[in-house]
């Protein structure tokens, strides 16, 4: 019988971020997946328009009806939608202790939009505080977790650092938006790990969807936490090679 993966997100109606993605990722790698919806959006491949939270009871009563059937053997926190829904993540969090859990703090759309308000931030990262095997915050994410301006390497381990210490969870930040070459870093709480790969020039739609549900399975896999970071990049690499451009936005993985 397979694993089951639960991805706690936002509906993307491209299917390129989001739970979709999450549950195209977690199938490729051998697992079963399935999802409590934090939000859904009206956005196309170029931009974001609108973004409703669904209620927070709603949301805790999707995951409890789910509770009640099966069993998760992981779990992959993505878009809150909005700070309400910040004390049922918590609780989410809380009600698995014993399995992998990756963080993905989505705070904000690629083409600017505020998915969690710049207000609950502080308040998030406070929740989740402990209850996480995994944070996976892009560039401008780690800035806002940090109050630390990344600008290269150093600045992304005194980020990691900030980060760790602020929330008791190894950081993974993802550095896919330094021109000319992506650099991902992991810090453990106690070493640092680089992962590097030549950029390639595409504008693809959920990259970092698609790095922390790989991540994730490849935790529940058995790998080590530095050992899940190559991989998950790796796969990334290659799916990002792989993007096709549907609309008139950015480029959206191919399955």
């Amino acid at each position: 019988m397979k694993k089951i993966l639960l991805s706690v997100a936002g509906y993307d109606p491209t299917s390129g971020a989001g739970v979709s993605l999450d549950l195209k990722v977690f199938h490729i790698l051998g697992f079963q997946g399935m999802a409590a919806l934090t939000s859904v959006t009206s956005q196309n491949t170029k931009h974001v328009k609108e973004v409703q939270c669904l209620p927070p009871e709603f949301l805790w009563n999707q995951y409890t009806t789910l509770c009640k059937d099966v069993t998760f053997s992981g779990i992959k926190i993505g878009m809150a939608g909005c700070g309400k829904n910040i004390p049922v993540i918590k609780k989410i969090l809380a009600d698995n202790p014993n399995i992998q859990k990756v963080v993905d703090p989505v705070f904000k759309s690629s083409s600017g939009k505020w998915l969690l308000e710049r207000e609950s931030i502080p308040i998030y990262i406070s929740e989740i505080k402990g209850k996480a095997s995994l944070l996976t915050p892009n560039l401008e994410e780690a800035g806002l977790i940090s109050g630390i301006s990344i600008k290269n390497k150093e600045g992304m381990k005194k980020a990691a650092k900030s980060i760790h210490s602020l929330t008791h969870i190894p950081c993974f930040i993802k550095g896919g938006h330094f021109p000319g070459q992506i650099i991902n870093l992991l810090y453990d709480g106690k070493e640092f790990f680089l992962f590097q790969k030549e950029k390639i020039k595409k504008k693809v739609h959920g990259t970092g969807c698609f790095l922390s549900s790989s991540l994730l399975a490849y935790l529940i896999q058995g790998n080590s936490l530095d050992k899940s970071c190559f991989l998950a990049t790796q796969l990334t690499h290659e799916a990002i090679k792989k993007a096709v451009q549907i609309g008139q936005g950015q480029f959206i993985f191919s399955f």
